[in-house]
């Protein structure tokens, strides 16, 4: 069997957006080429690699292996360019980040920032997602460097420590609330709630805490970003589960109270967790140091 790189970048690509349009426009090809290709490469593997379902495009058993195994070669491929690029101008390197959203929109921005200006030829693809799905994602080669939060298993994954954080409730400066010194969840889900949107990993997260009680958030609002979470709990549109550190710095200019939660899952542990440090490309390893340093300058003193 031949295999194509570009094949394999395609079929990945695919995957990971479950669509063949989206996956042909990421792959910079046109979507007839695209179809021709995934045809060509099911013929030459001798097996269907997808289907497609209500959900888009969606790999069969053999895709499944197949794509696994593209990514391991893609993967390898990056690391050889990364370990050569000091010699040879002009080849770029990428880093596929997925990270939960308190690390992804608070912690990662400065780190990723002055990464970014001492290594200009890599290229960043930075992702938003819960931390159980990061461990599978760096597990199967779709991640290179995953940031959980919480008690997640991370299975054979090498583990971090990156920051602390905790989850607390955000309340009008006027809501009855607003004097707790403290609060339990349960307590909360009377209340309507200002969330933000379904796709983010805090969301989602905290649907499976509701799911575990098998009660339910009254979301009246839904937002893209904490600030204006914020700001609809200033206006007294509901009340809000926010993390502290995102919270605090709205906090000093709008009219909102932080009651912290009473709740053990509330205290988020964040880990950087990688397959194997060892074999990561250098400019990859890089990246690990300098999350490492920012969590020792964030440690405090005892």
């Amino acid at each position: 069997m031949h295999f194509d790189l570009v094949d394999l970048r395609l079929i990945v690509r695919v995957a990971e957006l479950s669509s063949l349009t989206r996956g042909a426009e990421s792959s910079h090809i046109s979507l007839a080429a695209a179809s021709t290709r995934i045809k060509n490469l099911e013929e030459s593997v001798g097996a269907k690699l997808l289907y497609r379902s209500s959900q888009g495009m969606t790999l069969t058993q053999p895709g499944k292996a197949f794509v696994q195994h593209a990514m391991v070669v893609l993967a390898q491929i990056e690391n050889m360019r990364g370990d050569m690029q000091e010699y040879a101008d002009g080849i770029k390197g990428q880093l596929r980040i997925f990270a939960n959203t308190t690390a992804l929109c608070e912690f990662l921005p400065p780190v990723l920032g002055s990464y970014l200006q001492s290594h200009p030829d890599i290229n960043i693809h930075l992702r938003e997602m819960p931390s159980p799905d990061i461990v599978r994602a760096v597990l199967d080669g779709y991640a290179d460097i995953g940031v959980v939060a919480g008690s997640v298993s991370t299975e054979n994954l090498e583990i971090i420590p990156y920051r602390s954080d905790q989850l607390v409730l955000v309340v009008p400066s006027s809501h009855s609330l607003a004097n707790r010194s403290s609060i339990g969840f349960s307590e909360t889900l009377d209340l309507v709630h200002v969330g933000l949107h379904e796709a983010s990993a805090l969301h989602t997260f905290l649907k499976q805490i509701c799911d575990r009680t098998h009660s339910q958030l009254q979301l009246r609002i839904q937002v893209g970003n904490f600030e204006a979470a914020c700001r609809l709990i200033e206006a007294q549109a509901g009340v809000g589960i926010l993390p502290a550190s995102a919270v605090h710095l709205h906090a000093k200019s709008m009219a909102i109270q932080i009651v912290p939660l009473e709740d053990a899952w509330a205290d988020r542990h964040m880990h950087v967790c990688v397959r194997n440090l060892e074999t990561m490309s250098a400019f990859a390893r890089d990246l690990v140091g300098m999350l490492a340093e920012d969590a020792r300058k964030t440690v405090k003193p005892v």
